[in-house]
């Protein structure tokens, strides 16, 4: 099954989990829109495509059932899903403070959900304790999207223009690292007096200090994708955003890059 989100009248969220019909050679769709009060910002699979997580601008992070009878592949029982449940019911419900949710994201293996708010949060819940919701307000800017590197961690990016590593257990959330290192600012020591004159003449001054970016991307990260996968590890992963750049990430070289990095 696919999924597609549409917003109705006045910000009236709607998902749509589309499947195909070979008997009639179409496309049907089927729609979760109670208890949704507000545009659909993020959605994502558990891993056993029964199970859809939904972030919406109404501050609710949902988890519904999207089991379809049409398919072949009958839904188990699981934490999230006690009893089986008919398609559209809503399993969970977790407040996010005060910010829309961006982003959302099961790990791998479906028991930890995580995700981003507009408030700057980072908020993780185990499937084995639902009424227990891990949040961090961190003081970056917001971030708009996160992928899960492994079972213990996963990336979060967004305004702050770069991924930064979390550590999720059911202890909490620990901040791991900032994953693109600064970049060195290049001696201006023998610059030449025809340089320094260009510069003071573009610039207003013989320095770029608070005008060069120490980042990789250029604006908003808008999207983080797995690109390459290792004993149930992400050892790739891109990032994409508003700068119309597409930036791959090496987890091995980071870790390289970064002492007593571990992820």
């Amino acid at each position: 099954a696919v999924v597609s989100t549409q917003s109705g009248h006045y910000g009236r969220g709607l998902l749509s989990v589309c499947y195909f019909d070979p008997e009639n050679n179409w496309w049907v769709s089927k729609h979760i829109k109670k208890p949704i009060r507000s545009t659909i910002l993020s959605v994502d699979w558990h891993p056993s495509n029964h199970l859809i997580a939904v972030g919406s601008c109404d501050f609710k992070c949902r988890v519904f059932s999207a089991a379809l009878k049409e398919m072949t592949d009958k839904p188990q029982t699981s934490l999230w899903m006690p009893k089986l449940s008919k398609f559209g019911t809503l399993l969970a419900e977790f407040d996010s403070n005060n910010g829309w949710v961006h982003g959302v994201k099961f790990s791998p293996s479906g028991n930890l959900l995580a995700w981003v708010a507009h408030d700057s949060s980072v908020n993780l819940v185990n499937s084995a304790n639902l009424e227990k919701v891990h949040t961090v307000l961190t003081s970056n800017l917001p971030y708009m999207c996160l992928l899960w590197l492994s079972e213990a961690c996963f990336v979060a990016a967004g305004h702050n223009m770069a991924p930064d590593l979390y550590y999720g257990s059911d202890d909490g959330i620990v901040f791991g690292s900032k994953l693109d290192v600064k970049k060195e600012k290049a001696s201006t020591g023998n610059m030449s007096a025809m340089a320094r004159f260009q510069k003071l003449d573009v610039q207003g001054s013989t320095e770029t200090e608070g005008t060069t970016l120490t980042t990789t991307h250029a604006n908003c990260i808008t999207e983080i994708r797995s690109i390459g996968t290792a004993n149930n590890k992400v050892t790739k992963f891109s990032t994409s955003g508003k700068d119309g750049q597409v930036v791959v990430w090496e987890v091995d070289s980071i870790c390289s890059a970064i002492a007593g990095l571990k992820i």
